[in-house]
């Protein structure tokens, strides 16, 4: 890891944590969003049409739309919202205004456009008759722009000079961010000058986003698909002027979640499904060979851990009742690591979770518009279609039953809430993405409400969040040089031996370009957490455990004390015998913080040192406060590489130094 000095670098100041965006008093609090005074709603002025221009008000000012191009300005503000588009769009036909909303089409592009302001905010949707593509909004092209805010993983704020963004080294630039599968929200920011803007597309299916290097300089532009058997023919887009806080867009996107009733509390869930509360305070790990037994689950408690969520794979040896049981008595909680997403040939398969009765193999595949199977992860098998599933209730309930038979009280399922969907040509079981994902949604709430498990998924995006309790994988931001990293058995490991494989137990030096790209702590910042902190445990990737990657140990711990996130390992008891003592160290500093401010939301963060080396997060009402620093230097009375914790009421902070 090393810390850079920014160009152009953002600064957080005291009055930059709180969004210009006012909603009703109650959301306010809810949100906790603003230590300002939110006035209630107002009805907002209808729109007002100029030549060819729409002007809508919004909190902050009032966005002006040029229908021949769908450029979007702040008027009044000075700031550019979008350019115009990059699709053709040709005449544009005549502006109509009714109540508050505006309308005109695009008869050359069978589409209609209205505008309208909505909680604040410019929403623009474009409706299409025909299939067809949209380039817009083109974002970040203001020469006052600072940094991009992009929820990749936990979440990235680029200066959009910066020359390692901004070059193929980063693996950034030029490729497509699917909205549901390469974000894990669909939502990006920029601050411009001393202001901000969030955009939110809520039509997130056949939408990406593209990073580009313009004159060196990083821009955005979203592309949508419209497409009949998609049900894509609806483009939504919103804007919101914003401050310059770094996570004001991820505020608004929370405002937006919870405007819409598609927030849905920790707080809640627990009340429906009181097991959950056996989160707080837990750090995770996956368990192999003899970690499995036991014996592994009562060294664990000997050692002092009181809290810890525990998963094992789904192969020929899962934990045995006996030690689901010994787990139990210890607080904890215990299940596989299962996957509904691919089917082999029984005979052959590679592992038990890719073996399914009947003719599910190959009658389930996912078949693709040319007629052939969708070939599964890794090459092998095929993608199994959810469809299929869903249209043959008892696979599941088999499935069910035989994976926690064993008494397993929390269950992992694999790929469901990671966002990548499939179009199924099949006859058999036709399905869209959206239908895809109603169906994952389904399967979710049916181990989640009915069978009332606490329920994990992974890089869960904010659309699954109301029905799980945990994720992992969201809160790193992987670039795409790790996948030929991992693929690399000779540098990161193999699935040997049975009982400790290399590929999770044996250690590793990053490339200095991917510890860049995804751990320094320059560039990182809590958007995931700032929307969904109080309602989902969010943890790291399982091929990513603590020990697997030394140079980053400090780096992490701190990240995860700093967002109030548990750490994610993999234990045998040899692994145990070497690190029990730290482990139980780190969750026994961090069990107390995540019990008071796990059902709390992030209310600011902020950067202390110019360089970001320094930063602190805040949560509910001065609940907890965290401050971390990542640099070489002390800062105040706080060491390099350490951590100050308080919760109300200490009198001293709590201090945690994992480096030493």
């Amino acid at each position: 890891m090393r810390l850079r000095s920014l160009d152009r670098i953002d600064r957080s100041t005291a009055a930059a944590t709180a969004t210009v965006l006012c909603l009703t008093v109650a959301l306010c609090l809810a949100a906790a969003l603003s230590t300002t005074a939110c006035a209630r709603p107002t009805t907002a002025e209808p729109p007002r049409v100029r030549g060819s221009h729409v002007v809508i008000p919004v909190n902050g000012g009032r966005a002006d739309v040029d229908t021949t191009t769908l450029a979007v300005t702040a008027e009044g503000v000075g700031i550019d919202l979008s350019a115009p588009a990059l699709s053709e769009l040709g005449p544009v036909g005549a502006i109509r205004v009714d109540g508050d909303v505006a309308t005109w089409t695009y008869p050359d592009q069978a589409l209609t456009a209205s505008a309208a302001a909505e909680h604040g905010r410019l929403r623009v949707t474009l409706r299409s008759n025909r299939d067809g593509r949209l380039v817009w909004p083109v974002t970040g092209a203001d020469p006052a722009a600072v940094s991009l805010q992009l929820p990749r993983g936990e979440g990235l704020s680029l200066p959009v000079a910066d020359p390692f963004w901004n070059s193929p080294a980063a693996t950034l630039v030029d490729s497509a961010l699917d909205m549901t599968s390469g974000l894990t929200m669909p939502f990006w920011g920029y601050r411009i000058g001393d202001r901000g803007v969030g955009y939110i597309v809520p039509t997130d299916i056949g939408t990406a986003l593209t990073v580009t290097s313009t004159e060196g300089r990083l821009q955005t532009r979203a592309a949508h698909e419209f497409d009949a058997r998609a049900a894509t023919r609806e483009y939504t887009v919103t804007f919101a002027l914003t401050d310059a806080d770094p996570i004001a867009a991820a505020k608004d996107y929370r405002n937006w979640l919870m405007e819409h009733d598609q927030f849905r509390s920790l707080s809640d869930k627990i009340q429906q499904n009181p097991s959950i509360a056996r989160l707080l305070g837990a750090l995770h790990t996956y368990v192999f060979g003899d970690g499995k037994s036991p014996e592994a689950m009562r060294q664990l408690h000997d050692l002092g851990v009181s809290r810890m969520w525990i998963g094992y794979d789904a192969d020929d040896n899962p934990m045995s009742a006996a030690a689901i049981d010994a787990a139990e008595q210890a607080g904890y909680l215990a299940g596989p690591y299962d996957s509904y997403a691919n089917a082999q040939d029984p005979a052959t398969a590679d592992n038990p979770s890719s073996r399914w009765p009947d003719q599910v193999w190959p009658d389930g595949c996912v078949v693709t518009a040319d007629g052939t199977p969708q070939t599964g992860f890794g090459d092998r098998g095929c993608y199994l279609s959810s469809q299929a599933l869903a249209q043959d209730s008892t696979l599941l309930d088999g499935r069910y039953a035989a994976m926690t038979g064993n008494g397993a009280n929390t269950y992992f399922l694999d790929v469901d809430a990671a966002g990548e969907f499939f179009d199924d040509y099949s006859p058999d079981h036709p399905m869209n993405q959206r239908r895809d994902r109603e169906n994952r949604l389904a399967r979710m709430r049916l181990l989640a409400q009915d069978r009332q498990q606490v329920l994990g998924s992974e890089a869960a995006g904010a659309w699954a969040a109301p029905d799980l309790a945990f994720n992992h994988g969201a809160q790193t931001p992987v670039t795409d040089l790790l996948w030929p990293l991992e693929r690399n058995r000779e540098v990161w490991g193999g699935y040997a031996p049975a009982g400790a494989p290399k590929v999770f137990f044996k250690p590793v030096d990053l490339p200095a370009e991917v510890a860049e790209a995804m751990f320094d702590p320059a560039y990182r910042i809590p958007l995931y957490e700032t929307v969904l902190h109080d309602s989902i445990v969010n943890a790291d990737r399982w091929e990513l455990s603590y020990y697997k990657l030394p140079q980053q140990r400090t780096m992490r711990a701190l990240t995860a004390m700093l967002n109030n996130t548990p750490l994610n390992f993999v234990l045998d008891r040899a692994t145990l015998a070497d690190h029990g003592t730290e482990i139980a160290r780190l969750q026994q500093f961090f069990a107390p913080l995540h019990e008071r401010a796990a059902t709390l939301p992030i209310m600011s963060f902020q950067w202390l040192a110019d360089d970001h080396s320094v930063q602190r997060s805040v949560f509910g009402d001065n609940a907890l406060t965290v401050t971390a620093n990542f640099g070489s230097q002390t800062y105040g009375e706080l060491p390099a590489g350490c951590v100050d914790a308080t919760l109300a009421g200490d009198t001293t902070p709590r201090r945690l130094c994992p480096g030493q």
